[in-house]
């Protein structure tokens, strides 16, 4: 039939007029009207007859303002809403990274409803540096001399190439030429900054006489990068980071590592080793280091510079700092997320360190919980059993924590089935597969994220139920 159902269609003012709310824009309503009208073109389009009721000849107007209404939703619905992690992996880039302690966001929202003194000395009475926030606590956290804040740390890493080494070589290993998520690819933002790229080594080795032979006149860095999200293993050598040191004093060039995640706690302490904390990079005597706000640190997205006062200082005064610094809120949750380590809090209040140093015989207990829950749902099946997490956020690549999760199963839905409703409910839920069924690791899990999973899987069961019975 095609075209010929199209004159079923109602016109564009007679479907505004059945939904003519007067607290809505006129220019909605017609936007709304007419994604309604082109959706029901491409279904007649299809169609053999008119899949709708018809009144006088045209679609009855309750579907039409039905359709009108869902669409309004659509339009005025976020897209970016809360989900929930049971994946397993603490920093899941995808999920937002580092979720924000209750405390951490009650800070943020005091600066953010009111005025604050984000550029001004109250004890002088004039104009201040929104630096010096953050930068009195980092110092006393991490010995270092200055801080200077942007707005992620790949922002940081080209502010540091574009201040130091723009016109000139930047001395870096091969194997450090780093690709992480979102194509960022070291070598392109040394191009955007400037810098020529002057790499040295093979892909497994590089020594201490590589970096010698290639420093020259022209260059402006000596640099190292983390790995973030692969490791090199078997026939390797790096060169240790205080050999770094002490030829970058030789040299007199300054010497700059991207340490990526911005770890303050001990890991060996949660069974995690390889991840060198922001303090012993300092006290190593690297004269810039910078990191991510919201990975490991736990904070919000930011990328911080730590290092000597007179190179941070450059930092500071560089035109491009202020195209890249942060805001009022960003560095509101920085100084309170860095208050929280100062004060021996983190743990406690910074949701990625609960999640990395939760003991295990309390992540047993939850997944109980949770499994006792689940269990009680007519036609649900629930159990506990071990499984490994994964830090994420471009930490420890390799590493696994030993976990626990609780396996699900809903009678008529397959894996896939549930693993598709859950993610697709009001408050979706991420999940992982184990042996035919969804597994729902509990170190990821947040408070009162148990009562919601328990929420969606009974209605996932009524539902597959409805649906056996029909």
């Amino acid at each position: 039939m095609g075209k010929s159902l199209f004159r079923y269609l109602p016109s564009v003012d007679t479907i505004k007029a059945r939904v003519d709310d007067q607290s809505l824009p006129e220019s909605l309503l017609t936007l709304a009207s007419r994604r309604v009208m082109e959706d029901l073109r491409e279904e007649l389009l299809g169609a053999d007859q008119c899949p709708y009721p018809l009144e006088e000849g045209k679609i009855a107007g309750d579907v039409v303002e039905r359709l009108v209404n869902l669409q309004l939703s659509k339009l005025l619905s976020p897209s970016l809403v809360p989900v929930i992690n049971a994946t397993g992996v603490v920093v899941h880039t995808n999920l937002g990274r580092a979720p924000l302690g209750a405390s951490i966001w009650k800070r943020m929202e005091e600066i953010a409803t009111r005025y604050s003194n984000l550029e001004y000395d109250l004890e002088e009475g004039s104009r201040g540096s929104r630096f010096t926030h953050l930068e009195r606590i980092m110092t006393l956290l991490t010995g270092a001399e200055g801080c200077v804040v942007v707005n992620n740390n790949a922002a940081a890493v080209l502010l540091v190439l574009t201040a130091f080494a723009r016109g000139r070589d930047v001395v870096i290993p091969r194997n450090e030429l780093i690709e992480i998520g979102g194509s960022f690819r070291l070598p392109e933002i040394m191009a955007q900054g400037g810098a020529r790229m002057r790499e040295v080594g093979t892909t497994n080795k590089v020594h201490l006489k590589d970096f010698e032979g290639a420093i020259g006149e022209d260059t402006g860095l000596i640099m190292k990068a983390h790995w973030s999200n692969y490791t090199i293993e078997g026939f390797t050598h790096e060169v240790p980071r205080s050999e770094l040191v002490a030829l970058a004093r030789r040299s007199q060039i300054p010497f700059y590592e991207d340490l990526g995640s911005g770890l303050l706690e001990d890991l060996q302490l949660a069974g995690l080793t390889g991840e060198d904390r922001v303090q012993q990079v300092v006290g190593e005597g690297v004269d810039l280091v910078s990191f991510s706000g919201d990975k490991m640190l736990g904070g919000p997205q930011a990328g911080i510079v730590l290092g000597r006062k007179e190179l941070v200082d450059r930092l500071k005064k560089h035109p491009l700092t202020r195209a890249l610094r942060p805001d009022k809120l960003t560095l509101a949750g920085l100084e309170a997320t860095a208050v929280s380590y100062l004060a021996g809090n983190s743990r406690d209040e910074i949701p990625v360190m609960g999640a990395l140093f939760a003991p295990s015989v309390e992540l047993a207990a939850r997944a109980e919980a949770l499994r006792e829950m689940l269990s009680r749902i007519p036609g649900v099946t629930a159990s506990t059993t071990p499984c490994t997490s994964r830090v994420g956020g471009g930490s420890l690549p390799s590493a696994m924590l030993p976990s626990m999760g609780v396996t699900v199963k809903v009678e008529g839905l397959s894996e896939v089935d549930l693993e598709r409703t859950l993610r697709k409910g009001s408050l979706p839920i991420l999940v992982r597969s184990h042996q035919g069924a969804v597994l729902l690791d509990v170190r990821t899990l947040l408070k009162g994220d148990a009562a919601a999973i328990a929420a969606a899987v009974s209605e996932s069961s009524i539902d597959s139920r409805e649906n056996r019975t029909v």
